[in-house]
């Protein structure tokens, strides 16, 4: 299960972005592309265990789901909305994630230098 975390997050942040990209060019397939990534992603970070057992991390971990299920809800949008609509989750998503993944990495060395 180690090695397959990482590949389903790489594999599905490359469909994810594959799927935003192409949906400009009204591809059918475009948001089943990015559903199908933004699943991926939302399953290699549910299943992402961290070493470390504080309030914090746990606090980003939630958040960081919390970014995988908006990233997740964006798939149906891109469907079901005929208009731009969907952006305004994909970049909620975009900005919990890109949070998290730099405030997690500082909580962790916090933990380990203690």
């Amino acid at each position: 299960m180690k090695t397959l975390i990482p590949a389903f997050f790489a594999v599905g942040a490359v469909m994810s972005l594959a799927g935003a990209v192409t949906y400009i060019t009204k591809w059918p397939l475009s948001p089943y592309i990015f559903m199908v990534g933004s699943l991926l992603v939302a399953v290699a970070q549910f299943f992402t265990k961290s070493a470390y057992d504080s309030v914090n991390i746990r606090r980003l971990r939630r958040q960081q789901v919390l970014g995988a299920l908006l990233l997740v809800a964006t798939g149906p949008l891109m469907i079901l909305m005929h208009g731009n609509e969907w952006i305004v989750t994909l970049t909620l998503a975009a900005v919990i994630e890109l949070f998290t993944s730099i405030r997690l990495p500082q909580e962790e060395e916090k933990m380990r230098n203690l």
